[in-house]
């Protein structure tokens, strides 16, 4: 009788120990994603404009390994045809730099199909991206550019200073013509790309800092984009300066503010059209795309291959030096592959209106185009790269930024409770 009580004690823990373990997973589990909700949450209330890009992009990357916990995955199932809307859109997302290529073919073989979309509709479109990123952001969001300068200082550096004086040696380099020179500048001196968010986000980069980098590099082009294109294209062909600036307060600072305005007294409206901005950002991109393309479909093929080869270069040139700049400074990893995506992706479209707009010439607008198509492969290429080359983790890795200083944020500002641990961020 002992034997057979022992045998059934034995037979009952059998079976009842994997339950009790798998009960003792599902509560860790409920636990970790609780604490990242909170997080999360914490972080949404200190920087609001962040929290509601990064919600953005998380359903543009389509990842569901992110971490956004039992919550978001439930208010996704709600709804069959919802559910399957945010697959389609995740895909059809995803492969945006496949949707640029084909559009700037089809430009290319069939201008007419993108010729309807005119001058003022080519300024609206541009206009609507820009609010997009407005109704996301928020003046705290400012604050915190402001704390983070090194970092996004050297992003900024590498959108004014070395894209625009690569873009000059390349076009002296391979001796194109002044117009097209002139075009490969302004390419050069214009700022980052919304795009580059995305890429960024695929690559496992640093979102937070990769929205710092462009709202900063969008906002200097007011003042920057001007003052390069005189200095270095004034002499090679006849700058409206004065006018770039205003273009760029209509096209840039305008839709920004009106944004943010709609982001603090229309927060729900924001909230409901925020699922759908990341699909009407990639049909507005690929309608600029094409009616760039199809607008210098002759001359881009009239221009052949040095063309070609000096945008590409300008790009990967621009990616590559991106990356190993802020090395220098000492950041690490995830830093470096953000920088480089965000030095490597121009606002190619924004170019092309402002050649289109104030110069007199109509070859300055190739290298506008002939660049749309190279930004977004080259950028598409590193993100899909960079998110299968795994990260060697760090101590204290905190991909936030929130409580890290870099080497040039030290030099900068230094704090006298620096430790060797704030050297990396």
């Amino acid at each position: 009788r002992c034997a057979a009580f022992v045998a059934g004690v034995a037979s009952r823990c059998a079976v009842q120990a994997p339950a009790a373990a798998g009960t003792r997973r599902l509560e860790g589990a409920r636990c970790r994603a609780s604490a990242a909700a909170s997080r999360r949450a914490s972080f949404g209330q200190r920087h609001p404009g962040f929290a509601v890009r990064a919600k953005a992009l998380r359903m543009a990357a389509g990842s569901s390994a992110t971490g956004d916990g039992p919550a978001e995955a439930s208010d996704a199932s709600e709804g069959g045809l919802w559910n399957l809307y945010v697959k389609a859109s995740v895909m059809f997302t995803n492969l945006f730099p496949l949707w640029t290529v084909l559009v700037a073919v089809i430009a290319v073989k069939q201008p007419s199909i993108f010729t309807w979309l005119t001058t003022p509709y080519f300024t609206g479109a541009l206009a609507m991206l820009m609010l997009s990123m407005g109704i996301t952001l928020a003046p705290a969001d400012f604050v915190r550019v402001l704390k983070r300068f090194g970092a996004v200082g050297i992003g900024f550096i590498g959108c004014y200073a070395l894209m625009p004086v690569l873009s000059l040696a390349l076009g002296k380099g391979f001796n194109l013509s002044g117009d097209i020179l002139a075009g490969l500048v302004l390419v050069g001196a214009v700022n980052g790309g919304q795009a580059s968010n995305l890429c960024t986000y695929i690559a496992r980069g640093n979102v937070a800092l990769s929205v710092m980098m462009t709202t900063a590099t969008t906002l200097g082009a007011i003042v920057m984009t001007p003052i390069i294109s005189k200095l270095l294209i004034g002499t090679v062909v006849p700058v409206d300066a004065v006018g770039i600036a205003m273009s760029t307060i209509q096209v840039v600072l305008a839709p920004i503010a009106i944004g943010m305005v709609m982001n603090r007294y229309a927060n729900k409206v924001v909230q409901a059209v925020l699922p759908f901005s990341p699909v009407v950002g990639v049909l507005a991109t690929c309608l600029l795309v094409g009616s760039s393309v199809a607008q210098c479909a002759s001359d881009i093929v009239a221009a052949g291959a040095q063309l070609q080869i000096a945008t590409a270069l300008l790009h990967v040139l621009g990616g590559i030096f991106g990356y190993f700049l802020p090395k220098i400074f000492g950041y690490n990893e995830i830093v470096c592959r953000t920088t480089a995506i965000e030095t490597a992706m121009k606002s190619s479209a924004f170019a092309f209106l402002l050649a289109s707009l104030h110069f007199g010439s109509y070859a300055v607008r190739v290298p506008a185009a002939v660049s749309v198509v190279w930004m977004a492969l080259i950028g598409s290429s590193l993100a899909v790269m960079w998110r299968y080359i795994p990260v060697a983790p760090t101590l204290k890795f905190d991909r936030t930024l929130a409580n890290r200083r870099g080497v040039l944020d030290i030099w900068l500002k230094p704090s006298k409770k620096s430790k060797a641990s704030d050297y990396e961020i």
